[in-house]
């Protein structure tokens, strides 16, 4: 029985392990370089190499928040170019509609997350009380405000 129990245990998690392979590789192959182009991103790749090491993060948020919106500007003038539910044009279009950060985060942090893998630089922090923090979740909420003004 001894034998039996492990080489059932190896048929049932090999299929599970390739199917997460195949699920992160597709997630990950969204890239806001698709949207902006190559010169732009490597750009933008540069910039949060050097400026997040020891950037402040409500000084990165809002950087990392025009970078977003710059991508739905040149998804608005490519519109119709892509008609994919799952694309990273049809997020940016879709990350227009909402007012919810969190709704933002569902739609656009695959490709935020690969940005800032390509930079080879992380966007989460913990704070000096031990306290995590996410300079995207943060750049989340600076994108969904971007157009309000408080003062008026």
């Amino acid at each position: 029985m001894t034998a039996k129990a492990p080489s059932k245990l190896k048929s049932k998690s090999t299929p599970q392990k390739a199917k997460t392979k195949t699920a992160k590789k597709a997630r990950s192959s969204r890239s806001l370089q698709e949207v902006v182009g190559p010169e732009v991103y490597r750009a933008w790749v540069s910039m949060l190499r050097v400026l997040v090491p020891g950037g402040r993060t409500h000084r990165l948020a809002p950087l990392l928040a025009a970078m977003l919106q710059y991508a739905c500007s040149v998804t608005e003038d490519k519109q119709g170019d892509d008609a994919d539910e799952k694309s990273i044009n049809q997020s940016l279009m879709e990350s227009t509609e909402t007012s919810d950060p969190d709704e933002v985060k569902d739609l656009l942090h695959d490709a935020v997350a690969q940005l800032f893998k390509d930079a080879g630089v992380e966007y989460g922090r913990v704070g000096a009380r031990g306290q995590q923090y996410s300079i995207a979740d943060d750049a989340y909420s600076e994108y969904v405000y971007w157009f309000d003004m408080p003062w008026e």
